[in-house]
């Protein structure tokens, strides 16, 4: 088995050495290409790394960068003109809507009630002056005692002193919302970033001074873009039952972070409002995913795999087994006789680094996945061993070709 520290791209040049030469010696029917194993000056068969070829069910997935993104975000601003007297937060903790933020200087505002109180007060008093009067002129009205007139202007007075209770009721209230302004709660529940203001900063409501961020993050957007052709084959597979859905008929979305892990809980996907950028042909997607445990935050960089329907039989290599070029893509399968030979491939997409291979195999084949640098003469018989990389928890590297001048051809070709 080959050192794990091996250079990847020097066994890469050596596999497609060996090809080469096998494919000319091959075809120049060279048949002393290696010396008889047991002969006289024989090398002892080269150890590799081989996987065994074993179809099953493989589960195509569709893999995007995306940004997360708050469910709900809140910007807490000043309503009032005053000094900020305290702040009761801690900075990124959650908060409840309803929950104080802030205290502004409220004595201004204390007074501006006082006094619309008043107002009040005095307003209903020349209410009850001039509803006594009109009662008191009445019957002396209607015995014609007094002139219509002057019953009918005490009968406006009483009017206008009723209007001037409204007005001061409005002008009470208005000074009453001023100081409930004054201590600043939290419009909305979720997780409030840094404080943006400090105790003894003056905040102005005519510039609406920032004071915090509340942010909704039990659970997020992540929002990610596709071509008008990919959404559209999307929405025809989901309509056929060819993508895996949810309970509630949602496709199932899972996040990867950047570390290359996997959320436990998978998301669903949204179709709502939809819009097609015109500049860039693209389409917005967007995903919500479950966060109770805070592992997504806003702006971070994702990765998002739609689960497709599942292949019947399918097999599963690491990328470092195939070699990808403009000829086509091929394998190093063990003979019967431990001799080693190329065999073309059909690969299909890439899964946690490794590729689905859809055809070219046959079960039970051993496919050479290290130890390409140790064949130097073609023809010759290798030793096959386990290779035990992925059983060790050492993913394949994710090299698709064998050097980086065959991979955008080859990539290119494969699609």
């Amino acid at each position: 088995m080959a050192s794990p520290n091996r250079n990847p791209i020097a066994a890469d040049f050596a596999r497609l050495c060996f090809i080469a030469l096998a494919v000319a010696l091959t075809a120049c029917g060279g048949k002393d290409a290696a010396p008889a194993a047991g002969g006289p000056g024989a090398m002892p068969p080269a150890e590799v790394g081989v996987v065994a070829v074993e179809p099953g069910a493989v589960a195509l997935q569709t893999e995007l960068p995306g940004r997360v993104s708050p469910v709900r975000v809140a910007q807490v601003r000043a309503r009032v003109n005053g000094v900020v007297l305290q702040r009761m937060f801690r900075e990124g903790s959650e908060v409840k809507a309803g929950q104080v933020l802030y205290q502004i200087d409220p004595s201004v505002y204390k007074a501006a009630l006082d006094s619309a109180q008043a107002s009040v007060l005095k307003a209903q008093a020349n209410v009850a002056q001039a509803t006594a009067q009109v009662e008191r002129y009445k019957p002396l009205v209607e015995a014609n005692a007094v002139s219509k007139q002057e019953y009918t202007t005490l009968v406006t007075a009483q009017k206008q002193a009723e209007a001037d209770v409204a007005t001061a009721r409005a002008v009470e209230q208005t000074a009453r919302i001023n100081l409930d302004f004054a201590t600043v709660t939290a419009p909305i529940s979720g997780r409030i970033g840094q404080a943006l203001v400090t105790e003894g900063a003056l905040v102005s409501q005519a510039e609406a001074t920032q004071l915090a961020v509340i942010q909704q993050t039990a659970s997020v957007y992540v929002n990610f873009t596709q071509s008008t052709g990919d959404v559209l084959r999307l929405r025809k597979a989901l309509e056929s039952k060819q993508l895996r859905t949810t309970g509630d008929g949602s496709v199932a979305v899972r996040v990867v972070l950047e570390d290359g892990s996997e959320l436990p809980k998978a998301g669903k996907l949204l179709f709502q409002d939809l819009t097609v950028d015109a500049t860039s042909g693209q389409i917005t997607l967007r995903a919500e995913v479950p966060n109770a445990d805070g592992m997504l935050l806003p702006g971070q960089y994702v990765r998002v795999r739609l689960s497709q329907a599942e292949l019947p039989s399918a097999i599963l290599l690491p990328q470092q087994a195939v070699t990808r070029t403009n000829q086509g893509d091929t394998v190093l399968v063990v003979a019967p006789d431990g001799k080693p030979g190329p065999r073309p491939v059909k690969v299909g997409n890439s899964q946690n680094n490794q590729w689905v291979i859809l055809g070219g195999l046959q079960p039970g084949e051993q496919v050479i996945v290290d130890g390409f640098q140790k064949m130097m003469v073609p023809g010759a018989p290798v030793k096959p061993v386990p290779w035990t990389g992925l059983a060790a928890g050492k993913p394949a590297p994710a090299a698709s070709a064998p050097g980086s001048t065959a991979s955008a051809p080859a990539a290119a070709a494969s699609k």
